[in-house]
């Protein structure tokens, strides 16, 4: 699969997405942050970190954008919307939702591979309304009905 990405003159030194192995499901994305200038994450605070390029998707595949373990492991990092969802008709720049869990600060640099990103095959739902349902073996059973 061909994917067009545009990458922004704020990021011209950066890699664009990348698969890091030849098994990898995910591309990491590269902070497109200011070199000059510390882009802080206090604990618990949410911020945006941009990525620095465009993309068009081809219709029927969205990108997820997913935490990386190691960040969450070793920093607390994750992402509050995980994972987040960029649609094949969004023309912005791709930027990243992250959450700093941990007890400290965290210093995100130019460059740093703050999370990943799965291309996947979407299929489009036609909603059909009903009066009654169909039975089923679970019915109604909510969370933690089917055990622990």
């Amino acid at each position: 699969m061909k994917i067009m990405i545009q990458q922004l003159d704020n990021a011209r030194d950066l890699p664009l997405p990348s698969y890091q192995t030849a098994g990898a499901a995910g591309m990491d994305l590269f902070a497109a942050v200011e070199n000059d200038t510390p882009f802080v994450l206090h604990p618990m605070e949410r911020k945006v970190v941009p990525c620095g390029f465009k993309m068009a998707l081809p219709q029927g595949y969205e990108a997820q954008i997913r935490p990386r373990s190691g960040l969450a492991l070793k920093h607390g990092i994750s992402m509050p919307n995980s994972p987040g969802t960029i649609d094949a008709d969004y023309r912005g720049e791709v930027g990243v939702l992250l959450i700093n869990l941990g007890g400290e600060d965290f210093v995100i640099k130019r460059g740093d591979r703050i999370a990943q990103m799965i291309i996947n095959r979407v299929e489009i739902a036609e909603l059909v309304q009903v009066e009654i349902l169909p039975n089923s073996k679970r019915g109604d059973g909510g969370f933690g009905s089917t055990g622990l």
